[in-house]
C-alpha cells in the first residue's frame, strides 16, 4: 500500500508478522518497553474492547492486533500530529477494521464512549513528573516523556471510570516510581495482581522499568515473576527477548 511519508519521517520494520510502523526521526521514537508491554498484555479474553492510553506512534495497539483477540482497540493520543501519524501506520497495516485512532484527551474518554465500556486498558505513560529530569527542548518529545498533559493520577483515575468490573490494567512504568504506581492504583481500586521487573542484564544492580497488571475491584494478591532480563553479557538480546520478538 502506498503510504504517504512526511518530513523526517521513516516506515521501520517491527520484526513481527509482517508489521511496520511510521516514526518521525526528530519526535519520540518507540522503545523496547512498548514491545515488553504488549508481550505482557497478549493473554487478553476474546472479544475484548481495550484502551490504549497515550498510544504515540500506535506501537502497542498494532501489536497487540496481531498478539492478542482483542475486538476493538482505541489508541488515545491527544498529539494531533502524532496521532494523525498513528493513523496512517494503522492503514499501512491493514488493521482499520481492529484499531481506530481518538485524537483526545484520555481524561475526557468517559464523555466520548460513558463509564465501563472497557474491557482493557493498557499504557506506556510519560515516566518523569513535571520539573524532574533534564527537559527537552522538543515539545513531542517533552509530552511524551514528562507528564504535562496528563499526571499518573489522571490517568489511573480515568482508567478506573472507563473500565469494566474485574477489567483489566496493564501498564510499563520506571521502577523508581513503583511505589507512586502502587499506592495510586489502590487508591482508585485497580488492585495490582502481576508485577515483573525488567533487568538491563543479570549483573544490572537495579532494574530500570517493571511491568504491573492490575483488576478492577479486584481482590488483594500480588504474583510477582521472574525477572526479565534484555542483554547478554555480550550485548545479545536474551532468549527471553527472542521469544517475545519470535525469533526463538
Amino acid at each position: 500500500m502506498e503510504i504517504e511519508l512526511k518530513e523526517n519521517e521513516r516506515i521501520d520494520d517491527l520484526e513481527y508478522k509482517g508489521l511496520k510502523i511510521i516514526q518521525n526521526e526528530t519526535g519520540f521514537c518507540f522503545g523496547i518497553d512498548s514491545i515488553l508491554l504488549s508481550d505482557f498484555a497478549k493473554n487478553l479474553k476474546k472479544n475484548s474492547k481495550v484502551a490504549d492510553f497515550g498510544t504515540g506512534t500506535g506501537i502497542i495497539s498494532i501489536l497487540l492486533a496481531k498478539k492478542s483477540e482483542a475486538k476493538e482497540i482505541y489508541g488515545i493520543e491527544i498529539q494531533d500530529d502524532v496521532a494523525e501519524m498513528a493513523q496512517r501506520s494503522v492503514k499501512l497495516n491493514h488493521l482499520e477494521d481492529k484499531i481506530r485512532i481518538l485524537n483526545i484527551d484520555l481524561r475526557k474518554l468517559d464523555l466520548e464512549y460513558g463509564n465501563r465500556y472497557f474491557d482493557v486498558v493498557v499504557t506506556n505513560p510519560p515516566y518523569k513528573k513535571v520539573g524532574t529530569g533534564l527537559l527537552n527542548e522538543d515539545e513531542k518529545k517533552l509530552i511524551s516523556r514528562h507528564e504535562i498533559k496528563c499526571s499518573l493520577e489522571d490517568l489511573i483515575k480515568q482508567a478506573f471510570i472507563v473500565l469494566k468490573d474485574k477489567g483489566e490494567f496493564y501498564m510499563v512504568h520506571r521502577s523508581d516510581r513503583m511505589v507512586d504506581v502502587l499506592c495510586c492504583m489502590r487508591e482508585y481500586k485497580i488492585e495490582p495482581k502481576e508485577l515483573r521487573l525488567i533487568y538491563s542484564n543479570k549483573n544490572s544492580e537495579k532494574s530500570k522499568l517493571f511491568l504491573i497488571k492490575g483488576i478492577k475491584n479486584g481482590n488483594i494478591e500480588l504474583k510477582l515473576y521472574d525477572p526479565l532480563y534484555i542483554y547478554n553479557e555480550d550485548g545479545t538480546y536474551t532468549d527471553q527477548i527472542l521469544e517475545i520478538y519470535g525469533k526463538k
